[in-house]
């Protein structure tokens, strides 16, 4: 078996795809620290820059002080505590449903949820967006139900396939995100909801990249839609610190407390973590005026980078992807910018398709202006 994993390292190596853990750690402004140096942070995930809010910090204390440091066992064990209970109601009072279930991760909860949803009905046909997540991916095969895939955001295609293939199911589900985490392009919910109507189908939107951001008080995309029966959403983005929910209906609810694996052998999230989750949802309902400078970031990167002849696919978010096509292209972008002292992460296939190797730029309400000007200085120095 090692022989054989050493392989598999080889292989990797030799098509330049190779990871590697290097340590790091946030500072305020957008800026961390990595090897020792302070970089312009455009890598991370924090958009509104809770990760270092005082407030989630020390609420986080004052729960690990009352409540000690774990839940002590799963949920259905000794594990849910009044305070599981109390952050599941402040999301869905922030996500308009009946109900909410914690999670562990965004990973956990996708890769948990859908097969759970799946083994609701004898024949499930699950109906996936092409770019889902990989957790998404996971939970389809995990799900063992028959999977098609549609063209990234073609709602034609989608109802072609449900057409085909819907009908001769006893259930089917659609899967999307919202805002999608490599392209920063959004889905069409409107034409999603009409569809899962038209097809007696559950809509299950991930709203892991627009919670916080989009949406009425940073409820997300899916707030603007209510037709939407199933969404799952993260802490550990624009809402600083770690877990997962998934909001629905209060039967849906019910059903993976009693179905859902993930839910039912995992320990509950730790009192710390809790603590930070309702920090979060207190705070970033007040975050207008952040959630506007960050659209203005997003727009100002946009028509820069298209005035330097750079694609930026179809975002329209705080995510903007810098593509350069080939792998070795994104990789040389990514050790110019960290030259500059900008921290931008180079994506590379698999994680995105053939061809359209990338710097994936993700903005924060913590960068100013006048941080995108130098980002686009350092792209356009590059000599391609």
């Amino acid at each position: 078996m090692l022989d054989h994993i050493r392989q598999s390292l080889d292989t990797v190596a030799a098509k330049h795809r190779t990871r590697v853990l290097r340590p790091a750690h946030l500072l305020p402004g957008g800026r961390l620290v990595r090897d020792g140096r302070e970089l312009l942070d455009f890598a991370s995930n924090d958009y509104l820059g809770l990760a270092l809010h005082p407030l989630l910090a020390e609420r986080s204390c004052h729960y690990a002080r009352e409540y000690g440091a774990g839940a002590g066992a799963s949920r259905l064990i000794t594990g849910t505590m009044p305070q599981h209970e109390a952050v599941e109601a402040k999301v869905a009072a922030f996500k308009g449903s009946e109900a909410a279930l914690l999670f562990a991760s965004g990973w956990q909860a996708n890769a948990a949820l859908i097969p759970a949803l799946a083994k609701a009905a004898p024949a499930t046909a699950i109906f996936a967006d092409e770019l889902v997540h990989n957790s998404i991916h996971a939970g389809c095969r995990a799900a063992r139900a028959t999977t098609h895939f549609f063209r990234h955001n073609d709602c034609d295609h989608l109802a072609q396939l449900l057409a085909e293939h819907g009908g001769t199911a006893d259930a089917r589900l659609i899967v999307t995100e919202s805002v999608f985490s490599m392209d920063g392009d959004r889905a069409d919910l409107t034409r999603l909801n009409a569809l899962a109507a038209t097809h007696d189908a559950l809509l299950y939107v991930d709203e892991a990249h627009a919670t916080g951001v989009f949406g009425p008080r940073g409820a997300g995309l899916s707030a603007e839609h209510p037709g939407n029966a199933l969404v799952m959403g993260t802490f550990s983005k624009a809402l600083g610190g770690f877990g997962a929910y998934l909001a629905c209906p209060a039967l849906v609810r019910d059903y993976m407390v009693n179905m859902c694996a993930g839910l039912i052998f995992s320990t509950a999230p730790p009192p710390a973590v809790l603590g930070a989750m309702d920090a979060a949802l207190e705070l970033v309902p007040q975050m207008d005026a952040q959630r506007a400078h960050l659209a203005a970031l997003g727009e100002r990167l946009r028509q820069g980078l298209a005035a330097l002849g750079f694609d930026t696919l179809a975002s329209s978010t705080q995510i903007v992807p810098l593509v350069l096509g080939p792998e070795q292209a994104a990789l040389a972008m990514g050790e110019h910018l960290l030259a500059a002292g900008l921290a931008a992460l180079p994506i590379r296939p698999p994680t995105v398709p053939n061809g359209t190797s990338r710097v994936r730029i993700a903005l924060r309400a913590t960068h100013s202006a006048d941080d995108v000007e130098r980002l686009l200085e350092a792209v356009g120095s590059w000599q391609r």
